[in-house]
């Protein structure tokens, strides 16, 4: 199937892609004081009596491409997101002490094993103290580009349109365009869905549009699972 660009509902689909996702987690808890201020980590979400799990759009519009933010390594020299175009990307916002980042992180590391030979790229953008992501990325041995901010972290994170919450990722094609934002934590069974559609849209199996849609309701059936919901109600 062909891919098919600047499709008036393009930014609807996307949209709703981004609400189905936040539905795995958008019920917040306090900080404690030693985390990063206006940044909250998404807690683990339960199914409600009603069967239905509640969601929460992001307050600013989702963009299509990936913007073309600027920030430091852990070694102090920037970089954009720009240097990995041409490349299917994950764009993983997280903090070292947001417990769902820390525990999807063998998955990234995974995935990245095991996806790099077929073009795939992480990059993780660590809304944290730069002292606290240069070890905690050493101790954990993360092989793949990590990027740092506070403040632009927190602007980085705004540019797609999302809540100051973490962990959540993004899912771009080779040619940039946003295919997926999963808010909360990544399980395996996601990303393994989630990267054969982008593969499907990046070979030309499958549109833009459609992936979005199909992903749509495969994210929303999963976190009807995992929260314990009747199967129905996924329908």
């Amino acid at each position: 199937m062909s891919r098919r660009r600047g499709s008036p509902a393009a930014a609807l689909t996307l949209a709703g892609v981004v609400v189905v996702s936040a539905a795995m987690g958008f019920l917040f808890h306090r900080l404690t004081s030693r985390h990063e201020a206006g940044l909250r980590p998404v807690a683990a979400v339960t199914a409600p009596a009603g069967g239905d799990i509640p969601s929460t759009p992001p307050p600013a519009p989702v963009p299509q491409k990936l913007p073309d933010i600027s920030l430091p390594d852990t070694h102090g020299k920037p970089h954009r997101l720009s240097e990995w175009a041409g490349r299917p990307l994950i764009v993983n916002f997280w903090a070292t002490w947001c417990e769902p980042c820390r525990r999807e992180m063998p998955l990234l590391k995974g995935l990245r094993d095991k996806k790099s030979k077929n073009g795939l790229e992480i990059v993780g953008i660590a809304v944290d103290h730069h002292d606290s992501v240069e070890k905690y990325a050493e101790d954990m041995g993360i092989d793949y580009p990590i990027l740092v901010g506070e403040q632009g972290g927190l602007e980085a994170a705004a540019a797609f349109g999302a809540e100051p919450v973490l962990p959540f990722t993004v899912f771009a094609d080779s040619q940039g365009d946003i295919v997926s934002l999963k808010f909360g934590e990544l399980h395996p069974d996601e990303a393994t869905f989630i990267l054969a559609r982008l593969s499907d849209v990046d070979a030309g199996r499958l549109s833009l549009n459609a992936a979005r849609s199909e992903i749509t309701g495969e994210i929303r059936r999963l976190a009807l699972a995992r929260a314990g919901a009747p199967a129905a109600a996924a329908h």
